[in-house]
């Protein structure tokens, strides 16, 4: 939208609509919109979930929320949360998260994973097909979620592989937002292999979201793994999005940095995400962990955490929990790359995380309030609207090429879909850690999503399950 049409609009809210009723008004705010520039006080008029007048003057509505010192952003969404169900979205919502998408792992089959949410989820979810659950399926791999059997421990099959693309296809015909792949869960997925994924994605014109092949400094690792993406792309025409750039580049960030951004400078249509953790959090079974992995990622057992019990791992335990299998979180990163990553113009702000009955990573709880709080509020490391448009606009953006909808979100402009968070930059705080991850943010005091409170002062509104299904442009 131009300035010229944007000052059309205000003032044209300040006169024809000052008297209409809005189903819920949010005034004088400090509303922030990354896509136009907008940093002003601004009162929203919102109706039928879209926010409909954008006023200098206070509205009048069914329900007001008074945001006079508050932060009007747009919500918060989420590219890379493995948590998908109730427990989890609840922990989204008080971060201020309004669509939370599983892109890595991906799922499949599509159809049934995303009916078995409809008018269950507190906030938007949607999923890639997964090539890792896609490879288990046709491997005949029961492993729990991630892969420990043939899927991660042998070549796939011509047949296997022809089933696997055809799976992939399947899923993406029913909605699936691109194709997630988790190569260093399936090392002996070959190169080829990886290809013909890519030409897949290609194709259908969809991204590929994608945790590659190895990570840290030494080969094969973040060089030899991007190089591979890159020379993909290339290849296939195809997408790519690097999930988590600051864990598979370790302690090499800088290096691994420079070689996404000089991809893109020659054209490759190229993006990336991280965290603002040191820490990152897996399987302790899945291939990750095979034999050499403490010189390749240059980590030792207690560097390892075991969720459920909060220990540091020693090498006699490290044995017994990768056989019984357990969530752990790996301490692999350093305080100065995480800075860089946060800084950088061109990073998505994404976590990585999920909870099971409140044992996991503070990620899953608290990585957008920690953005505000640590990087923003506390060290500077970027401004206030930098990080908004990191966690809203761009995300938002990068989708909105294979997904429609996703132009009306991460914004705040007439016609966009009324996803919003409100908080409290002076207030604003993660309270998740490593010992007791499952705590809410605070000091974000109201969220709608799809103009539905599901966040009321700093309280989760019962019962409410606006929700929507995220899906591709494939769908019919």
């Amino acid at each position: 939208m131009t300035p010229s049409r944007r000052r059309f609009l205000i003032a044209l809210s300040t006169t024809a609509h000052a008297q209409v009723t809005f189903d819920t008004a949010i005034n004088n705010g400090r509303v922030i919109d990354p896509a136009s520039g907008l940093d002003a006080t601004r009162s929203l008029g919102i109706t039928n979930g879209v926010i409909t007048t954008i006023s200098p003057a206070p509205l009048r509505a069914k329900k007001i929320i008074d945001a006079k010192g508050l932060v009007v952003s747009p919500g918060f969404i989420d590219l890379h949360c493995h948590g998908q169900n109730d427990e989890n979205y609840k922990y989204k919502a008080r971060d201020g998260v309004t669509t939370a998408l599983e892109l890595e792992i991906g799922v499949s089959p599509m159809k049934k994973w995303i009916d078995d949410r409809r008018g269950k989820a507190v906030v938007h979810y949607g999923a890639s097909v997964g090539h890792v659950p896609a490879r288990m399926a046709a491997t005949n791999d029961t492993s729990d979620w991630l892969p420990a059997g043939p899927a991660a421990t042998r070549a796939a099959t011509d047949p296997e592989q022809i089933k696997t693309l055809e799976l992939l296809r399947q899923g993406l015909s029913e909605g699936g937002v691109g194709i997630g792949m988790g190569i260093a869960y399936t090392p002996f997925a070959s190169r080829a292999e990886i290809l013909d994924v890519f030409k897949v994605a290609a194709k259908a014109k969809v991204p590929i979201f994608v945790h590659m092949r190895g990570a840290g400094r030494k080969d094969p690792g973040v060089v030899e793994s991007l190089q591979e993406m890159i020379s993909d792309a290339a290849i296939a025409g195809a997408s790519v999005h690097i999930v988590h750039l600051n864990s598979s580049s370790g302690r090499a960030f800088e290096l691994g940095l420079s070689i996404v951004r000089g991809a893109k400078a020659r054209g490759i249509d190229i993006s990336y995400e991280a965290y603002p953790y040191i820490a990152g959090m897996t399987r302790l079974e899945s291939a990750i962990f095979n034999p050499g992995f403490r010189e390749h990622l240059e980590m030792d057992y207690n560097d390892i955490l075991h969720t459920e019990t909060g220990e540091r791992l020693t090498e006699e335990t490290f044995k017994k929990y990768r056989k019984e299998g357990a969530t752990v979180v790996t301490f692999t990163m350093r305080d100065q790359d995480i800075d860089q990553a946060m800084a950088a113009p061109d990073v998505i702000v994404a976590s990585d995380g999920w909870l099971e009955k409140g044992k996991g990573h503070p990620r899953a709880a608290g990585t957008y309030a920690r953005v505000l709080a640590h990087y923003v509020r506390e060290r500077k490391v970027l401004t206030l609207n930098d990080a908004i448009r990191k966690m809203s606009y761009l995300p938002a953006a990068r989708l909105e090429k294979f997904v429609p909808e996703m132009r009306r979100r991460g914004r705040i402009n007439v016609g966009a879909f009324a996803d919003i968070a409100i908080f409290d930059p002076n207030r604003v705080q993660d309270k998740s850690t490593y010992q007791n991850p499952a705590q809410y943010s605070e000091g974000i005091t109201h969220v709608l999503v799809n103009g539905t409170l599901v966040v009321e002062n700093e309280k989760l509104v019962e019962g409410v399950y606006p929700g929507q299904p995220v899906l591709s442009k494939l769908v019919p």
